[in-house]
């Protein structure tokens, strides 16, 4: 069952704000990466996108396999508690389904602000199997009530180390939202020993022509889409010891199988930071 069978007219209980008629960049996501949660204005937008630039797909995906191995990565580590900003629509390899396959009793809350995201993730907790994971509604650019809602649901224990996962959410958050502020202000509340996961895009890679194209596509979205370079991608991490190999493409980032030729020209950038 697709989105639009999961809410068609006359099912009860649709939220009232998914606005299908605007595209929303998780359900262009999804489909980037092959779902059926999503829309003919999302479908129709995010091939705008992939028209402007084929690599968005590609792109999708090899952020999706960073994801997998950085939170294995982690789960390694010790780490057995996630706090996941900006999930995303529920697909293969989530966060705690990565980290419960190393750590059977890893905790996980996912936090997003997007209702078409919780109603999706909510209805995947439902099922059996998911252990200690829950999904709660917050948004990023307000980092200190977003902590206030995590601790009320009081599943995450703040003072052993967590992974905090920032996985391609940070690029929708413009300048003036001050993502910087909301990363530090997550980390400041975390203790010695977290982790941070991150990926972020970048326009480093892209003619300023297909740039501006795509961002066009997003301007008319719900959210914008802001490539930062990597050198700002790396502020993000100040503060913080990075893991091997630093801030790369995120095929480059322990790659499981030697990367594609052109995987260092990746419109994404990744890594994992460990808090002193």
């Amino acid at each position: 069952m697709g989105y639009e069978d999961m809410w068609a007219p006359g099912r009860t209980g649709a939220p009232a704000d998914l606005r299908p008629d605007i595209p929303h960049p998780a359900r262009m996501y999804d489909y980037y990466l092959g779902g059926k949660d999503n829309f003919p204005a999302d479908r129709a937008a995010a091939e705008k996108a992939l028209a402007a630039n084929p690599e968005f797909r590609s792109t999708a995906r090899a952020n999706r396999g960073f994801l997998t191995r950085a939170v294995r990565c982690l789960a390694e580590l010790g780490i057995d508690q996630f706090l996941d900003v900006g999930t995303g629509i529920p697909t293969v390899g989530n966060t705690h389904e990565i980290a419960r396959a190393a750590t059977p009793n890893a905790r996980v809350v996912y936090v997003d602000n997007d209702p078409i995201v919780l109603s999706h993730a909510r209805a995947l907790m439902a099922g059996a199997g998911h252990g200690r994971t829950t999904v709660i509604q917050a948004d990023l650019r307000r980092p200190d009530p977003l902590l206030d809602a995590v601790r009320a649901v009081d599943l995450l224990d703040f003072s052993r180390p967590v992974g905090l996962v920032l996985a391609a959410v940070l690029h929708f958050l413009r300048d003036e939202d001050e993502p910087y502020r909301a990363v530090a202000t997550l980390l400041d509340a975390l203790p010695s020993g977290s982790h941070l996961v991150l990926s972020h895009g970048t326009a480093d890679f892209i003619p300023p022509a297909v740039r501006d194209r795509v961002t066009g596509v997003y301007d008319k979205a719900t959210a914008p889409l802001v490539g930062r370079s990597r050198a700002e991608v790396h502020a993000f991490f100040d503060g913080l010891d990075l893991l091997d190999p630093g801030v790369v493409t995120v095929p480059l980032w322990r790659p499981d199988t030697p990367p594609a030729t052109d995987a260092e020209r990746v419109s994404m950038y990744g890594a994992v930071a460990r808090k002193p």
